[in-house]
């Protein structure tokens, strides 16, 4: 009876070290598909971190390029003006109306170019002070305007889409 006993052990033994090296196998299995799966995320990201960084120096080339030639249509139409400034510098022994023609044609020219690149002149003669696009240089007594009524302009002003460039520098009259 001895004999049997130790054999059904032996047996279990046998059925456990069996039951233990399938799962061993399982265990190595999913381990190498972990290790695979792994690796494949490994190789994904480093191919989406090299994709966005070139997409940031592409982005980044871009921007260069659009900064560098941002003002480039403003130029070319800028071009004739210069054209009609050199083609009167180059004129001899004209009169003074005609060389004044030629830089009143020139200024329109000029005045065109602008105003198509969204810019206006701010020339608030008899407006009233506008602290925003105006800055008053004198105030004097008047008779012709309203008190708070822009009596003279230095110099003009600029607005940039409607954004002011530079503010009119004005006198204006007193309020009394």
């Amino acid at each position: 009876m001895t004999t049997a006993p130790h054999q059904d052990d032996t047996e279990q033994d046998m059925a456990m070290s069996a039951d233990d090296n399938d799962a061993h196998a399982r265990l190595a299995i999913e381990l190498e598909e972990a290790r695979a799966e792994l690796t494949a995320l490994r190789d994904e990201s480093l191919r989406e971190r090299a994709e966005l960084e070139n997409q940031r120096k592409r982005m980044a080339r871009e921007v260069d390029t659009a900064r560098r030639f941002a003002n480039e249509k403003l130029l070319a139409e800028l071009l004739p003006v210069i054209d009609s400034l050199e083609a009167g510098l180059n004129v001899e022994g004209d009169t003074a109306d005609h060389l004044r023609q030629g830089m009143e044609l020139t200024l329109k020219q000029l005045l065109k170019v602008v105003a198509d690149n969204g810019l206006t002149a701010v020339d608030p003669v008899g407006e009233a002070f506008n602290p925003d696009h105006h800055q008053a240089m004198s105030m004097v007594e008047s008779r012709e305007y309203a008190p708070g009524q822009v009596v003279q302009v230095y110099q003009k002003g600029w607005l940039l889409n409607d954004r002011l460039l530079r503010p009119a520098l004005v006198v204006v009259s007193r309020h009394d």
